[in-house]
């Protein structure tokens, strides 16, 4: 189990908060180091909310009994007065988001390292949802959530929006939606798509693909069809046995690896969660070969849900922020209050 630490501690592990890592709506990230040399990631809290003691205390009890090699490491935690940290293994690499972001000077992940990061991603949720006693919903895979060891071994980390279901459970009760803009399952802003369950994490894994695969809306925007939902677009590319994404200088193992990859992002980001596959068929398809792959439906384009989600991914690049989503009105997807966690 993680080992519980006092603030004293946590102040000499990071020298004072000397060197920060990174900073968002939950709270900042330093550099430390243990006593016997190895580096962690301290995650300082925001000021807890009245009676969020206990939720910090069950985060730490979920997060303690996974032991997975594509799911980050809890070392400890410090509860103390108002102050929340939690220690992680440190992953030198960082976050999976700066090695995809379409700019000029940020590093390239080679077609062969991108399907590795995407498989080992893959099993680590499946492993959330299959592979503990209890079902484990993460609520925001993401790039900005995928952290990378020194070996670009990805870990799935931060499980501040994850809810934990007995195993028999396959639909899930939420008082309000939860993700980030981008990522989120229509089922969680819509309740008429769909029951919310495990496939709004397969939803997400799909539009994190989308990502390495650079298929945000600002590539759609070059086309003749810029107003059109962006998945059908793709859809309708493949239709016309147009390659989609890879370079000029791809050979073929690599062209294949792309058109594996975009293909199961399709069926993993279909509107209907029914139509979604699970993690482990997930993993079959991303391990099978590309050949025996079929597309899935094409997104219906009088669906409720794609206007709004055409709306959230007009903007250049996704959201990083997580954060929880208010529906007004299950009838009225569009109308929603936004609060960052």
């Amino acid at each position: 189990m993680p080992i519980r630490y006092n603030y004293s501690h946590i102040k000499r592990m990071t020298r004072g908060f000397k060197e920060k890592l990174g900073e968002g709506g939950f709270g900042k990230v330093y550099k430390g180091k243990l006593r016997s040399g190895g580096d962690v990631a301290v995650k300082m809290l925001s000021k807890p909310k009245a009676g969020g003691g206990q939720d910090f205390m069950n985060e730490v009890a979920t997060i303690g009994r996974i032991h997975h090699v594509n799911v980050v490491g809890l070392v400890g935690y410090c509860v103390e007065g108002t102050e929340r940290a939690l220690v992680y293994d440190f992953m030198p690499n960082g976050s999976l988001d700066k090695y995809i972001a379409s700019q000029q000077g940020s590093p390239v992940l080679s077609w062969q390292r991108k399907y590795e990061i995407v498989v080992g991603v893959a099993r680590g949720i499946e492993y959330l949802h299959r592979g503990c006693d209890i079902r484990i919903l993460h609520f925001d895979i993401k790039p900005h959530n995928i952290l990378l060891d020194e070996n670009f071994i990805p870990k799935i980390s931060d499980f501040g929006l994850a809810k934990l279901y007995p195993m028999d459970n396959s639909i899930v009760t939420l008082t309000a939606a939860r993700g980030t803009i981008g990522y989120v399952a229509p089922e969680l802003i819509s309740r008429s798509i769909g029951a919310i369950s495990y496939k709004a994490d397969v939803y997400s894994f799909g539009m994190l693909l989308m990502e390495m695969l650079d298929m945000k809306r600002n590539v759609v925007a070059n086309e003749e069809n810029s107003s059109q939902y962006f998945p059908s677009w793709i859809y309708d590319k493949f239709k016309k046995g147009k390659e989609i994404v890879v370079d000029e200088e791809a050979n073929e193992d690599e062209k294949k690896i792309s058109r594996k990859m975009t293909i199961v992002a399709l069926w993993c980001i279909q509107t209907n969660p029914v139509q979604r596959p699970s993690m482990s068929e997930v993993i079959e398809m991303l391990e099978g070969e590309v050949e025996v792959l079929q597309l899935p439906p094409q997104p219906l384009q009088s669906q409720p849900i794609a206007p709004l989600f055409h709306q959230m991914e007009s903007s250049i690049t996704f959201s990083s922020d997580s954060m929880a989503l208010l529906e007004n009105a299950a009838d009225n997807p569009v109308e929603l209050d936004i609060y960052y966690d």
